[in-house]
């Protein structure tokens, strides 16, 4: 718990954890609101590509619009690589967040930004803190199975969550007053009655909307089959992001024993799946919710 009596420059550090990333924009929004100055980010994964934006100064561009997507929106980002490396190209969407906000340079942005990235060949941590914004978020957020690996600067490049998930450490370096580090794989817990699913809204069947509808079943069926299941009943798909988060959750849990922060927020990592990009709101609400709960001035 912080108190303040004047503004604080702060090293924000953002972890990685799909969907739940989306909190990290209502813990800045909260950073921003009560004074603090954001100095520095440090992201992995979603971390690094919502800290990007951030920096780049368009984090209520990108707010606007995952704010209004919804289930069926995901099939336009789907562009299947139809190669071992990986489900999706990530083209796509890297593609809409460049038009959206504009081709950057790391080394151009008003806040000091770095994203980490897994070197596959050599095994090890790579911080990229200039060049081109988007290839740096790009390599970021390569989860593996999910997202082709990254080929930049002569590397093979991975989700940065898988070495390190919460990337405290190209802070230690920055001249602030103080360093937040946001954990979005902290130990599951039951939703409260603030984080119900909120679900949307149907459209009764007509001609006009009945491929809307038949898109909404089947991914209503896709997301029955990547729940968790009881048993050995468990998809592939689910049974290598559930790997996955275990994995980070050790990780961090480390990380933050070794390089303690100044102030932690915990995320759960039950309160939002992998993939629900839809909850976005819910997403915003709780990351504020808790910096206020966490974070005090």
């Amino acid at each position: 718990m912080v108190s303040s009596e004047h503004t604080k420059t702060v090293s924000l550090v953002l972890g990685s954890g799909g969907a739940r990333g989306l909190a990290h924009i209502g813990i800045i929004e909260w950073l921003d609101e009560h004074g603090f100055e954001i100095a520095s980010i440090s992201g992995a994964s979603m971390g690094a590509l919502v800290g990007g934006i951030y920096a780049a100064g368009e984090l209520e561009v990108y707010k606007s619009w995952v704010k209004a997507l919804k289930k069926t929106d995901v099939l336009r980002f789907l562009d299947f690589s139809f190669s071992p490396g990986g489900l999706f190209k990530g083209d796509r969407i890297m593609d809409t967040l460049r038009n959206m906000v504009g081709e950057r340079y790391i080394e151009d942005l008003p806040v000091s930004f770095t994203a980490v990235a897994t070197d596959l060949a050599r095994q090890r941590e790579v911080w990229l803190s200039e060049g081109p914004l988007f290839d740096a978020i790009r390599a970021s957020i390569s989860i593996p199975t999910i997202f082709t690996p990254h080929d930049y600067l002569g590397m093979k490049l991975l989700d940065g969550g898988l070495l390190n998930p919460v990337p405290i450490a190209p802070t230690f370096k920055d001249r602030t007053d103080m360093t937040i580090a946001v954990n979005l794989n902290s130990p599951r817990k039951r939703r409260d009655a603030g984080m119900k699913h909120k679900a949307e809204p149907r459209q009764t069947a007509s001609a006009e909307n009945s491929y809307r509808e038949m898109i909404n079943r089947f991914l209503d069926n896709l997301q029955e089959t990547l729940k968790p299941r009881s048993g050995s009943d468990v998809s592939l798909l689910n049974l290598v992001n559930s790997s996955f988060e275990t994995m980070q959750h050790a990780i961090s849990s480390v990380k933050l024993a070794t390089y303690a922060p100044d102030v932690i927020i915990n995320i759960p990592r039950d309160v939002c799946a992998t993939y629900e990009f839809f909850r976005a709101e819910e997403m915003f609400e709780l990351g504020h919710r808790v910096a206020g709960d966490v974070i005090r001035t």
